[in-house]
């Protein structure tokens, strides 16, 4: 069986949600899975179109970025689905990974993916680097030591520590850290 699955990040993006559906109806998936959400957040429909695939079928997208967040992410339900016996086509980039050359595009593409990402992460910490060296890199401002007196104030007055970060503005972990360096 063809499954499909389309997403788009936001309800602005219509168009390109109809397009992916219009294209995977056209390709014959007789299952369709669609969503609208960030790629970051949860993704439940992806995880029950996962969940819903059976040895045999063809899991396809339009578009690789439409089914994966980043190279591990990809690598998950890659291997997700072939431990389920479920191939994958990435329309526009014309893969299969049902057949030894789509197996090792996919590889290929990963393998790119992720040198690019070692690269800009090297190129970020030079750069960094380099900044902190000119004296003109510091880094994020304390935000909640700056907060300490009124972190210790709320606390004094009864407040939890969750109800003084979320009225601070300040994460849970970081109201801990105040009270617990006094």
């Amino acid at each position: 069986m063809l499954i499909g699955y389309a997403r788009t990040s936001t309800l602005e993006q219509e168009a390109g949600l109809e397009a992916q559906l219009r294209d995977l109806r056209a390709l014959g998936c007789e299952k369709l899975f669609h969503e609208r959400t960030s790629s970051v957040g949860p993704r439940p429909v992806l995880e029950h179109a996962l969940d819903f695939a059976r040895e045999g079928d063809v899991l396809v997208v339009t578009k690789l970025d439409r089914l994966a967040r980043s190279v591990p992410h990809m690598w998950e339900i890659m291997q997700t689905l072939q431990a389920k016996g479920v191939a994958v086509r990435i329309i526009n980039m014309g893969i299969d990974s049902s057949t030894p050359t789509g197996k090792l595009m996919l590889n290929v593409l990963g393998g790119v993916a992720q040198f690019e990402r070692e690269m800009m992460l090297e190129r970020q910490r030079e750069g960094i680097a380099k900044a902190k060296g000119a004296g003109k890199y510091k880094g994020r401002k304390p935000t909640a030591r700056a907060k300490a007196s009124e972190i210790k104030a709320l606390k004094q007055q009864g407040l939890s520590m969750g109800e003084i970060a979320v009225r601070l503005g300040v994460g849970k972990g970081s109201v801990h850290r105040v009270l617990n360096s006094q």
